[in-house]
């Protein structure tokens, strides 16, 4: 890493472009020092990309707001369609969840248990034969899972929740050129009927927000510290990858500064709202206007996916559903 620095010293750069690699090499210096466990691909044996589903929904976009967790969970899914729109009877379910990091629920740094519980419920009650719940860690993967409540609340929903298997990471058949090329992906998380994806709304040191195409990173092996390098593109061919069914961000609290890791309450707002979209270029944007007051063109990944043609970052073009209960 070092010595990729200075290679990059030695270079002609305006200043901000050499602020924003700067950026990146201390960003994934940091990630390296929070886990150093590098995940590689099991042998050979590739893995394609999620086919995903063509869902048809009421509305692009729903947003709820209140305080009942698990009612807002369920007006969020019906007023899309219905949970039949995205889960049918004896599928295999993935409910994403970002718990990466060893925090309790209060610091907003993961994914609100209560929120992933009501997910899981609703899936099962429509007939899901599995719901797998699974998140590759920053900090400690048991402190991480514990502490964050969502090991627990899922659970008890449900839920079969477990640490990510180093032997069920394979290299993504990625397209040529891509740089994501045989990077290691979770089986588990292309091998599902539906997959749902629920990260929690917060600010990050180098993406400026975490938001759907971020969380998608949790499914990703490797050495994390390198996803960091030309992360726009990266993510970009993640979300391409996973095709995400359902985006649901969780914003009942949000993390306002020094995201993603968090630990100081003062950082902490609460929004009581929750954000569904089969678009997760289209909920990502509005989930940087609405609740961070920030223009989504400013953050560079949603802008590259939005470009790339992965979904929609015009709002006001979206057909939206705003709730208060």
């Amino acid at each position: 890493m070092i010595k990729k620095i200075t290679e990059l010293l030695s270079q002609n750069y305006t200043r901000k472009s050499f602020l924003k690699i700067f950026a990146a090499a201390l960003s994934a210096v940091l990630f390296s020092t929070l886990k150093t466990k590098k995940i590689f691909a099991a042998g050979t044996k590739k893995i394609n990309p999620r086919p995903g589903r063509k869902i048809s929904t009421n509305y692009d976009l729903v947003a709820v707001q209140g305080e009942n967790i698990p009612l807002m969970a369920k007006k969020l899914i019906d007023e899309l369609g219905g949970i039949q729109k995205f889960v049918k009877k004896g599928d295999i379910v993935v409910v994403k969840p970002n718990m990466g990091w060893n925090r309790t629920p209060e610091y907003a740094a993961n994914t609100n248990p209560e929120l992933v519980a009501a997910v899981v419920k609703i899936c099962l009650d429509a007939g899901a034969k599995r719901v797998n719940v699974f998140d590759n860690t920053c900090n400690e993967e048991k402190m991480c899972y514990k502490n964050s409540g969502v090991e627990q609340a899922a659970k008890k929903a449900g839920a079969n929740v477990y640490f990510m298997d180093s032997f069920r990471y394979l290299s993504g058949n990625f397209p040529e050129g891509s740089s994501m090329d045989d990077y290691p992906v979770y089986a588990d998380a292309v091998n599902c009927d539906c997959f749902i994806n629920m990260p929690i709304a917060k600010t990050h040191g180098l993406a400026k927000l975490t938001l759907s195409i971020k969380n998608l990173m949790g499914v990703c092996g490797g050495n994390r510290s390198t996803m960091h390098w030309n992360i726009d593109k990266k993510l970009t061919e993640t979300l391409a990858f996973i095709k995400p069914d359902l985006n649901i961000i969780d914003g009942y609290r949000i993390l306002t500064a020094n995201g993603p890791r968090g630990g100081n309450l003062s950082d902490v707002k609460k929004m009581s709202t929750v954000i569904a979209s089969t678009d997760a270029v289209l909920a990502d944007a509005y989930a940087a206007k609405h609740l961070f007051n920030i223009n989504p063109k400013d953050i560079s990944h949603i802008n590259f996916a939005a470009e790339t043609g992965l979904g929609n970052i015009n709002i006001e073009s979206a057909k939206i559903k705003k709730i208060k209960i």
